[in-house]
């Protein structure tokens, strides 16, 4: 699992500190690095909408497998989240998306959510996620496995509490990324994060994941507040540019940093989507997923919104995955697919 949520955290950091960054902006933006999509999905239907700067503002964070991308492969969705800061209350949001969720996905049958990434690229993953969720999504901010190695290694590592022993053997490209973490305080460089955002082979699965996803991005933003890596910011974004892709332009980016160093004041809300208490485990085709009801799930979103309902705050992931927003599970689905093929990768 790659878990590209870091670099929302970085992104907005450079956007406050604007005019030391506006190449590292023009550089990221759109870059030609993603291949291997329908290129129908790239038309005016797919385009996302304008962010006018006084409504709320949504940010698709993409993590990708990409191993295979050399042999002509599209990369494939691992992670799905929304970054969401409300600019008048200065309130923001972090919502993990379940993979395995199941869904239509525009312009193609109904399959798991992460397939709408691999099929048509970020813009059909941007409409698909907004036409689940009901929350129109303007940007999207892109990353791999390499790119997140990359990002944690450039700020120097994070000291974490890792919640447990955490065992696999991935059998791909020599067994680089096989996961051996101790339970216990660790300091977690490139490598070493990416096992503890990766893990799922667990009861709780995807669950627990998204939650260590979630926990790890707010140590992250935590680091990034501190004078040493202020100071140490022109290189962070030197390592990251190779990796990134964003269709945030050089302005996006200084409007959404003011806004990210206002909500992070505040705290953000820990929320999963769909929410344990409106998940139906059901098997299509032979194969695990999770289907959650459109109508409910979009009432809950604005609930969380709107502060009818509680999500707990970053980073309180438990042994259980309890509490609202947020779940465990016996079984979970299995590795995502596209419309029409099997993704077995961890």
């Amino acid at each position: 699992m790659l878990f590209v949520g870091i670099l929302f955290a970085l992104i907005c950091t450079a956007g406050y500190f604007a005019y030391s960054i506006y190449s590292f902006a023009d550089n990221i933006n759109n870059k030609d690095t993603i291949q291997g999509f329908d290129k129908k999905y790239q038309g005016d239907d797919y385009k996302p909408p304008v962010w006018e700067g006084t409504g709320r503002v949504n940010v698709l964070l993409l993590g990708a497998d990409s191993r295979g991308v050399e042999n002509g492969e599209p990369p494939r969705s691992d992670t799905l989240m929304i970054a969401s800061i409300d600019p008048v209350t200065k309130k923001a949001s972090l919502m993990s998306i379940l993979r395995d969720t199941w869904v239509k996905i525009p312009g193609n049958d109904e399959g798991r959510i992460n397939s709408a990434f691999t099929i048509g690229g970020p813009n059909l993953a941007m409409k698909t996620v907004s036409e689940l969720t009901g929350i129109p999504i303007q940007y999207y901010l892109y990353t791999d496995f390499k790119g997140f190695i990359a990002l944690v290694d450039a700020v120097g590592g994070i000291d974490l509490e890792v919640e447990k022993d955490m065992k696999y053997t991935d059998a791909a490209d020599g067994h680089v990324f096989d996961i051996n973490l101790k339970k216990g305080m660790q300091h977690l460089d490139g490598q070493t994060a990416l096992q503890y955002v990766r893990f799922r082979h667990d009861a709780q699965s995807d669950y627990a994941r998204t939650e260590r996803q979630r926990k790890f991005l707010t140590a992250v933003a935590d680091k990034m507040q501190s004078t040493q890596s202020i100071l140490k910011l022109p290189s962070i974004l030197k390592s990251m540019e190779p990796y990134i892709n964003t269709n945030m332009s050089f302005g996006d980016m200084v409007k959404l940093g003011g806004l990210a160093f206002d909500a992070r004041a505040k705290g953000i809300q820990s929320i999963q989507l769909p929410p344990e208490n409106l998940v139906v485990e059901r098997r299509i085709n032979g194969a695990q997923v999770l289907s959650v009801d459109k109508t409910k799930l979009k009432r809950y979103i604005d609930d969380v919104f709107e502060g009818m309902t509680d999500a707990p705050a970053a980073g309180t992931v438990t042994g259980t995955g309890t509490g609202s927003g947020s779940g465990s599970s016996s079984s979970s689905g299995t590795a995502g697919t596209s419309g029409t093929s099997k993704n077995t990768r961890q």
